[in-house]
Formats: structure tokens, sequence, C-alpha cells
């Protein structure tokens, strides 16, 4: 459920009090510009310390410790129902489903829920000079790329831009920087809460079923993401995937300058040039040869295309400044990051990829994979990844999820269920013969395993126990 347009939050001051549920990253953000404006905070987590590790345990302290107030931990229900009362608004974290009992409690108590993006935006328009230009991306996959690439683009231009959002940087804990630009990476979770957010350049990637177990449906996953769009002016730009139905569908009624990308159509498009073959173009023209791309694997296009039509259209990038960055550009690691050779078998890490659509984009992307898959799902169909069967000669089934993918593929190649990552690392160089990729490509969330740190822990440990593997042997090179 989203709130209602007349469900907006009025303007706070030193006499309000935000209910602040989640003290991660995000939440100290907010927490901390709560606090530099002289609003107070009531700090809430349903994890006690324990609960964390170290470094987090230190730095939500410390956080509770500025805003001079205490932690409360775990409310019950009826403790949950006197917080949001007492509250003038309330910020959840981005981790805070939309089942969770402070949404379901704030919705009946009619009380605004704000997001930090949402928040940030709020605080951006009162900036003394006018605010500043931001660009947003959301969609299931690429964000974090698409994001990181048209960061570059803007760098390459000579502004201040950072990337911002869904990343290791809360949108929120930037504003009152010098950037020149934000790049902002919208997750469905930030979204769901916005009530005045808006870009002067967007564009949304594409869209498949995830994070079932945050949304109550698909459909309000969907609505989530549309919200991108929903504050348009009519001098925006609004870019949506030519490829992809369902966000085309909900581009059209957008009030807002319109356009599109495709590997194959839209106005930002792959053409053929008879003297340097496959180019990025727009309507401006020629952008930059395929083949002078720092990667060319296909969504590794279709995220340029992204990241170039927003840059581009928003007028902030020329398209020199912004082939220039595109041949350079450094992509961030777990996402189909090549690990190295050992004995004519190539190793990728893709531990991001926590949903089946995520991972069947770095499956499409190799033949004869040796596929390691699982962990911890998310409500979703898991059973589309063996429409990909032809590409791959054997499963190692990580996780909770392990034995289930693994039978699952037991009637088109060799599976083998292990307990850990060594395991899995050990199974897959037993496995693999010259020519095949070992692609850890989970399809599935790390928490199982790796707890609360994340993807990057499980993709952190396989590269380690990969490159140990490779360093064993003489007959090893760094994959190009």
């Amino acid at each position: 459920m989203n709130l209602d347009d007349d469900q907006t939050s009025a303007s706070l001051s030193s006499t309000s009090t935000v209910l602040l549920y989640g003290i991660g990253i995000s939440g100290i953000a907010v927490g901390d510009a709560f606090h530099r404006r002289g609003i107070h905070v009531v700090a809430v987590d349903d994890s006690d310390d324990q609960q964390l590790r170290p470094d987090e345990r230190t730095a939500r302290q410390a956080a509770v410790l500025r805003w001079g107030t205490s932690l409360i931990v775990a409310p019950d229900h009826q403790g949950i129902e006197r917080l949001v009362q007492a509250a003038d608004i309330v910020c959840p974290a981005p981790g805070i489903p939309e089942h969770h009992p402070v949404i379901t409690t704030a919705l009946l108590a009619h009380r605004p829920i704000r997001s930090e993006i949402d928040l940030a935006y709020e605080w951006e328009q009162q900036r003394p000079g006018g605010p500043r230009p931001m660009l947003a991306i959301t969609g299931t996959d690429g964000k974090t790329t698409t994001t990181m690439m048209a960061t570059a683009m803007l760098t390459e231009s000579g502004l201040r831009a950072v990337a911002v959002g869904n990343t290791e940087v809360p949108l929120v804990a930037e504003i009152d920087g010098d950037a020149d630009v934000f790049v902002v990476e919208c997750s469905s979770f930030r979204l769901n809460w916005t009530e005045q957010f808006r870009a002067v350049a967007s564009v949304w990637l594409n869209l498949a079923p995830d994070h079932l177990n945050w949304h109550r449906s698909l459909e309000h996953y969907e609505a989530s993401k549309a919200r991108l769009w929903r504050h348009c002016r009519p001098t925006d730009v609004a870019v949506g995937n030519a490829d992809d139905p369902t966000v085309m569908h909900y581009l059209r009624p957008v009030h807002a300058i319109q356009r599109t990308f495709g590997s194959v159509g839209g106005d930002y498009c792959v053409t053929q040039s008879p003297t340097a073959g496959p180019m990025l173009t727009g309507p401006m023209g020629a952008i930059v040869p395929v083949n002078e791309m720092s990667r060319s694997l296909p969504h590794d296009i279709t995220n340029a295309l992204a990241a170039a039509s927003i840059v581009l259209e928003s007028g902030l990038a020329t398209v020199y400044q912004v082939a220039a960055a595109l041949r350079t550009f450094q992509h961030p690691p777990h996402r189909i990051e090549p690990v190295g050779t050992r004995n004519q078998v190539a190793w990728f890490n893709d531990s991001k990829a926590t949903s089946p659509h995520a991972a069947l984009t770095a499956i499409r992307s190799f033949d004869r994979i040796v596929l390691l898959v699982g962990g911890q799902s998310k409500n979703l169909d898991l059973s589309e990844l063996a429409t990909e069967h032809a590409r791959i000669v054997a499963v190692v089934g990580l996780g909770e999820t392990g034995p289930t993918l693994a039978a699952m593929f037991d009637q088109y190649c060799p599976t083998t269920v292990v307990s850990d990552m060594a395991q899995a690392v050990e199974a897959a160089d037993r496995i693999a013969r010259p020519g095949d990729t070992v692609l850890l490509s989970p399809a599935c969330t790390s928490f199982d395993w790796y707890g609360s740190a994340g993807y990057p822990a499980r993709g952190n440990e396989f590269k380690s126990l990969v490159r140990q593997l490779i360093g064993s042997t003489s007959d090893a090179e760094d994959c190009p």
C-alpha cells in the first residue's frame, strides 16, 4: 500500500518528532540530517547489538549518542502503536517491508511515511541558491552499473557528480555537500514512500519479479517503480526500455519528454557503421563503437545506452564526454566480474545476482557454464533458470535453495549440493573442462550463509578461494 496524495508530511520543526525505524547506513544518514536541522529523533530497530557486526554496532551506538536519544529495540505491537501515535512522521529504513507492523500501524493512524530520497529532495529544494539537478535510475537489474556509468560520464564533463541512493552513500548524506549533480539509484524500497521526489532525467531499465518478500505483491512492486515518474514536469525527460512491455506501459502516460533505449530499437540503440561496426547511437548521432567500450557484454551495452540517454538528454555532458567515459569505465565488483583463468576455464563472480532475472542476464552471456547457484529465496519463482539449461553443463547447489535448484537441473546435467563456498569452488574445479566458464550467479540472497554481510561477503569469499586455486597452478592467467 502506498500513501495517498493527501498524506504528505507537514513542515517539520524543532518541535516535531520523527520515528526513525531501522538504524543502519540509511537510517543513520537520515537521523544525522534530522539532527542537523534540530528535529527530534526517536530511534528504533528490530535488531539488538548481538545481532550486528562489530562495525555496525559501533556506528549505531555512536549515532544514537550524537542524537542525544536512546535506542528502542524490538518493541511489541502495542509499543509500536504508542511510538507511531507520538510521531509526526515515520521514516522506515529501506529494509523495513510493507507488511512490517510499523508500516501497517502508520497507515492505519494516517501518519505520513517518508523515504530518505523523498526527504532529501524536499530539503534540496530549499537550498540557498536553488536546487541542483538530479538524475535517477530504477529497474530490477542494472541500477548500480548504470548509476556509476552516468556518474563517470558527468565526471568526464568536469562536474562534481556523486552516485547516491541505493548505494553506499544515501542521497540525504550528500545534499549538504558540494556536489554539482546527483545520480540517484532508486530501489523500489526507496521509491515506495516518495511523495515529492523527481529528477530532471530518469530511466527505468527493466522489470521482473523481485523482492516479493518485501512487497505485498508483484503489482505493489510495479507501482513502487512507477513512482519514479509520478511527479515529472513537462520539461523533465523520462526514458524507458523499448524492449520491456511493462516499462513502456508505464511510460506512455507520463507528462514529460519521452525517450526510449533498447538493444535493437529505441531512440538510443545499436546501429551498424560501415567502417566501425556496431555503434551506440542516439538522436544526436553516433556515440561510441561497441568494440571501444571497456566491456561490451549484452547488458553492458544496454546499461550504457540507458546512462547515455539521461546524461545527454539532460544536457549535462556531450557525446564526446560520454564516449570517453565508456572507453575507460571500471565495472563495479560482484557483477559478472572476471576473477581469473585456470586450465582454460574462466571464473566469474556474479554474487550480486540475487534474483532469477539477474542470474539469467549472466547466464545468457556465456556458453558451457558450470553454474554455482542458490541461497536464500525472496519468494521468487526459480524455475525460469532452467529455460537456459542448454548453456549449463553442471550445477553446484548452494545454501537453502541448493537442493531444490540441483533437482531442477537433474534431468539436464550433472548436479551436486555443497555446504560451503570452499566445497563449491572445489566441486566446480573438479567438474569444469577447458573452454567452460565457472559462474557464481546465485539467483538468491546470501543471508543464509553470510548474514548481514550480504552478497559482497559471498563474492569476496568466492574470489579469494578462486585466486588461491589459480595461484596453485602454473597454468593460470588473469581473465582478459
